[in-house]
């Protein structure tokens, strides 16, 4: 899709004057890195629907949780990614698609939850909460988990921190190098989601939204939908193949 092809694009560009540059200092690398996943961030994806769906829907708490589920997602990506176990993952078909039918699976089951529960209670008032199983978050939890359970079984996110690591972070780097840049995407990650996740229920914009939160959740249901179909297609393409 578009939204990878431009993360692919990103890393390309910010990534040309690293590779090949064995005098390039961890500072160095450490920015570069930085630079490119926070590009990532900001594009439009899952992670983000997510985010936005349920900040507008159920408010700043339910929205900073699912921002802390996404960034440990991140998290444990970027680790198994730099320490290869992702990359061995990547070059076995089978475990690949196995993780893409799992991935997406589950976002094929939070699009159409969305869209059924959505459309069924269509006639609610704008902003009233549904009874639908599929949309509701009663706890910290529940926040926390679907955060961490999009992010992590998302396979186009274990391509793209395998691509990350590999090409900017070098096998020589120092334990404490590895160890900051970890550091550095979490935190990132973290200050990305959270503070869309603040901005989004402001009590002035939160007003505003929740006058269009059937039309969000409409929205983000199918973009995780849409998402997950792909995902299964190429892991059903896979594994028949």
């Amino acid at each position: 899709s578009e939204f990878y092809k431009r993360r692919e694009r990103a890393l390309g560009t910010m990534t040309t004057s690293v590779v090949g540059d064995p005098f390039m200092n961890e500072a160095s690398i450490l920015i570069t890195l930085a630079t490119v996943h926070f590009i990532a961030l900001m594009s439009p994806g899952p992670d983000v629907a997510l985010v936005v769906q349920n900040a507008t829907r159920y408010g700043r708490q339910t929205g900073v949780y699912i921002a802390l589920g996404l960034t440990f997602g991140i998290l444990l990506h970027s680790l198994l990614s730099l320490t290869g176990v992702s990359y061995l993952v990547h070059q076995q078909p089978l475990l690949f698609a196995l993780l893409q039918l799992c991935g997406g699976s589950y976002l094929l089951y939070l699009g159409s939850g969305a869209l059924r529960a959505t459309l069924a209670n269509w006639s609610q008032a704008p902003g009233e909460l549904s009874s639908k199983p599929e949309l509701l978050l009663s706890n910290k939890r529940q926040a926390f988990s679907r955060g961490f359970m999009t992010n992590i079984l998302n396979p186009k996110a274990l391509v793209f921190f395998v691509s990350l690591m590999s090409t900017l972070v070098p096998a020589g780097m120092s334990l404490g190098g590895k160890s900051l840049a970890l550091l550095i995407l979490w935190s990132l990650s973290l200050l990305w989601f959270a503070a869309l996740a603040w901005m989004l229920s402001t009590q002035r914009l939160q007003r505003k939204l929740q006058a269009a939160s059937r039309y969000i959740d409409l929205l983000c249901g199918a973009i995780f939908t849409l998402i997950g179909v792909m995902i299964l297609w190429q892991s059903l393409t896979g594994l028949l193949g």
